[in-house]
């Protein structure tokens, strides 16, 4: 993890959970694991003090544990699920588009928990629910409903069982595990036997221990859920895919190649390269209906075969023809999209060319540059030495002789991409902190003018009549409300500037996690 990494996460912790919380983070970043007594100590923090920090960071799924070998509990923090807290609005706004208003209540709930049992959260966001109906004057919603939409979240993967503990001898827990297969994390519990209060079952008094915890489990209250990051961050990059189909060809194939990636999301293992081939029969059957015919279906697969994007490939010829989406190419061509887009923005279109013709050529000399990219050979040569400069592109040297003289040495540039898309994606990282911090000082700086608006705007709504109503808001001087107006323009700008450079940092992580995959099967 790089020190920009490092930044936002210490910036996050400190937004989410204030600067306490951030110091035994910052310490965690730094360390690879500690135990308890050593955490304390190094932060000068009380040992009861970090003792709650990490049970509400143990809650919020940012810390895990283990015991050491000598016996003792070393914690340890995962930043990947601190950096998912910058995606928490998107992916409540997914749920709310897959599966409605219900279901983003649902995982509102379980992200401001982290870990929550599942008739809690069902409790919770049917009292929001009810209520809001009830001022609006429409009907309530029924458990049954919420249930359902709770059990659409588990079977699609977005919510997952927290891990079981593993105890000791003793009784104390030392750490956590997946007991049996994997799809044990997404097994809802037995929703049709519930707890009897009638004679037969007798005071609690009388009911063994082993009884009560059989039916607290069929009733879901001793399963703790969590949301599952690694769901969400497939569909949205499944959802980037058919973004770039649909922009590059049209609507239609851009829902053809989802349709493909639908059918094939179970057949195909995680950081698989290559989805599961899928034949023409099982696409037009999966299509929705009547948007297509199976003769139109087919030109559409041979137009995206034939992009050159190469998303698309056919593998084989039975069922009328096997067809595969390449996830690494895919995700290749996206984070060369997003480079591309820097290099225009930084260094202007003359550049872009270049760095485009070494995409495409791979290896070329200066005066070959110059040729294809038709500018003289002075520019072409402090272009070429702004891009080298910034690490844009590299060279080879390829020598005739073995002393590596410069007269009898060829100069080839060339662009690795991997390299430019971790260099990228740390600058994003230092953008999007910085974006941030100014954000934050933003609103420091005028927090006195923004709550004085929010006072006078909420007296405001309280007041009935018109005219008392104008008289508070004229309160706010017109130099007063000129400045508030100024603050929110400029919050909302920056506002806009984190989600785009979020979804700069989603591609370009996505392409390199894929890029590690590919040299991983290769070796």
């Amino acid at each position: 993890m790089t020190r920009r990494q490092h930044d936002v996460c210490r910036f996050l912790l400190s937004q989410h959970f204030g600067e306490q919380v951030s110091v035994v983070g910052k310490y965690l970043l730094q360390r690879s694991s500690s135990p308890l007594h050593l955490i304390s100590s190094q932060t000068n923090i009380d040992h009861e003090q970090v003792k709650k920090i990490l049970s509400i960071l143990i809650q919020q799924n940012i810390v895990t544990f283990e015991q050491h070998k000598r016996g003792f509990i070393e914690y340890s923090i995962r930043t990947d699920e601190i950096l998912s807290r910058l995606w928490f609005p998107k992916y409540i706004y997914c749920v709310k588009t897959l599966y409605g208003d219900a279901a983003e209540l649902l995982l509102e709930e379980v992200l401001q928990r982290g870990q929550v049992q599942m008739s809690k959260v069902i409790e919770g966001v049917m009292l929001r629910f009810n209520e809001a109906l009830e001022t609006s004057g429409k009907q309530k919603i029924s458990e049954s409903f919420v249930v359902e939409k709770f059990t659409n979240l588990v079977k699609t993967h977005f919510l997952q069982r927290c891990l079981d503990p593993i105890k000791s001898e003793s009784n104390k827990v030392i750490g956590l595990e997946v007991k049996g297969e994997e799809e044990a994390l997404y097994t809802l519990p037995d929703f049709s036997r519930k707890r009897k209060k009638s004679h037969d079952d007798g005071p609690p008094a009388k009911r063994s221990k082993s009884e009560e915890e059989r039916t607290a489990d069929d009733e879901g209250d001793g399963i703790f859920w969590k949301v599952n990051p690694e769901r969400f961050h497939n569909h949205f990059r499944d959802q980037a895919i058919v973004s770039a189909i649909s922009s590059k060809i049209d609507k239609n194939a851009g829902e053809v190649l989802r349709t493909i990636l639908r059918v094939s999301e179970v057949r195909t293992a995680d950081m698989a390269l290559v989805t599961t081939p899928i034949s023409v029969t099982e696409i037009f059957n999966a299509l929705p209906k009547d948007l297509m015919t199976r003769p139109l279906l087919e030109t559409y697969l041979s137009l995206i075969c034939d992009d050159s994007t190469k998303f698309l490939s056919r593998v084989g010829d039975s069922g009328g023809g096997m067809y595969a989406i390449n996830m690494y190419e895919a995700l290749t061509q996206l984070a060369k999209a997003h480079i591309e887009s820097v290099v225009q923005e930084r260094f202007g279109s003359k550049c872009l060319r270049i760095f485009r013709v070494l995409l495409l050529k791979k290896h070329l000399e200066q005066k070959q540059i110059e040729d294809f990219v038709m500018i003289s050979a002075k520019e072409a040569k402090d272009l070429l030495y702004t891009l080298f400069s910034e690490n844009f592109i590299t060279t080879t040297e390829i020598s005739k002789t073995p002393d590596h003289a410069p007269s009898r040495t060829f100069y080839l540039f060339t662009v690795n991409i991997q390299q430019v898309a971790s260099m990228v994606l740390d600058r994003c990282y230092k953008a999007l902190y910085n974006a941030m911090l100014k954000k934050e000082t933003e609103v420091i700086e005028h927090r006195r003018l923004l709550d004085k608006q929010e006072r006078m705007e909420a007296i405001a709504a309280a007041v009935e009549d018109a005219t008392q109503r104008e008289e508070v808001l004229m309160t706010i001087t017109p130099s007063e409300q000129e400045q508030i107006n100024k603050v929110r323009h400029t919050i909302q700008m920056l506002d806009q500037s984190e989600l785009q450079i979020c979804e700069g940092i989603f591609i370009l992580e996505t392409y390199l996690l894929y890029f590690k995959q590919r040299q991983r099967d290769k070796s």
